[in-house]
Order: C-alpha cells, then sequence, then structure tokens
C-alpha cells in the first residue's frame, strides 16, 4: 500500500483509532440476564508506571428471577494500555458468594442451569456466566459462576449454595425450588 504524503497516513492513523475506541466501547458493553451489576469496590493488585493498574473488583447482583437473593462476585480486571482500551483478555479466576437477603419469591419457572447473570470478559470470545440450579431434595438454590469462550472454556469455577429459608415471622409458608423448575 502506498501513502500519498502524511495526510493519508495521519487519515489512516485517525481510522484506526476511532475503530479501536468503538471496540472498546463495545467491549464495555455486557450482554447480561440480569441488570447491570453494582460495583461495590476495587483494589489494586499490581502497580503500573504510566498504565492503569491490574485490579480484584467485588460486584453485586440481585438475581432477576428469583426476589430474595443477591451474589456477589470478585473479578480480575487487566490494568495496563490493553486493559484501559478494553482490549485485554481477563482471566478466568471469578469468586461467588450468594445469600438470602429477604423473603424468597420465584417470579416464574426456569430450567436447570439458567443463567442469571452473563458479561464479556474480552473484546470478543470470553464471557463470565453466573447460573442457577434448584436441588430440590435440600430445596436449595445452586449459583455456580464460570468462563466460557466460542472454543475452549475453563474449568477454573466457583459455587454457592443459598439454601430456602423462612425471612420472619410473616415468611412462614417457604416456596419449594422444585417446584418452579421447568
Amino acid at each position: 500500500m502506498t501513502f500519498n504524503g502524511s495526510g493519508a497516513l495521519t487519515k489512516m492513523l485517525r481510522r484506526g483509532v476511532l475503530a479501536l475506541s468503538a471496540l472498546a466501547v463495545l467491549a464495555a458493553t455486557p450482554a447480561q440476564a440480569a441488570d447491570e451489576p453494582d460495583l461495590i469496590f476495587r483494589r489494586s493488585t499490581v502497580f503500573k508506571w504510566l498504565s492503569p493498574n491490574d485490579k480484584l473488583a467485588t460486584y453485586g447482583v440481585d438475581d432477576p428471577e428469583v426476589e430474595g437473593v443477591a451474589c456477589h462476585f470478585t473479578v480480575p480486571e487487566k490494568g495496563g494500555f490493553k486493559g484501559w482500551l478494553g482490549l485485554a483478555e481477563e482471566v478466568s479466576d471469578i469468586s461467588l458468594a450468594c445469600r438470602q437477603i429477604g423473603p424468597i419469591k420465584f417470579k416464574d419457572k426456569s430450567d436447570q442451569g439458567e443463567d442469571m447473570f452473563r458479561q464479556r470478559r474480552s473484546l470478543f470470545f470470553k464471557k463470565m456466566q453466573i447460573v442457577r440450579g434448584c436441588d430440590a431434595k435440600r430445596n436449595v438454590l445452586v449459583y455456580m459462576v464460570y468462563s466460557d469462550r466460542i472454543i475452549e472454556g475453563s474449568p477454573k469455577n466457583s459455587t454457592s449454595s443459598v439454601p430456602i429459608m423462612p425471612w420472619g415471622q410473616a415468611d412462614a409458608a417457604v416456596q419449594k425450588c422444585g417446584d418452579f423448575i421447568k
């Protein structure tokens, strides 16, 4: 490819920067089952001189189909220039804790292993998912977080259980999760 002076090169560089900016915005837009998670806090783990630090970020999200359950997950966030531009592929190390925070009420029937929350973890290929299941024998909601790619997933995962218990005097009739599985 030949260039006619520095004007053509400048235009091409501007287009490249605009394209990278557009991709960074798309990568930052999560595809998810629940609403945007609430950032609780971040802590730096690796200091970088001229670019953003690597961090651990803890988020909270309510289960959109089961009132009274909230999950918190901690994910590593890449710093550096790639992380800042949204081009870095995030690692699959994700921790998860889910708890009953009020009376549990099921909004609708759902499938075992249905997505409760989904978020993109790289520009194109990797996503993190929190899925929900029911241990009907024990009347316990089970949540699992993992990440996957189009071609190859990761065996790294974390699981959290939420026993369905009465919540105060007014919540004497405990629902059975098995009644809400398709």
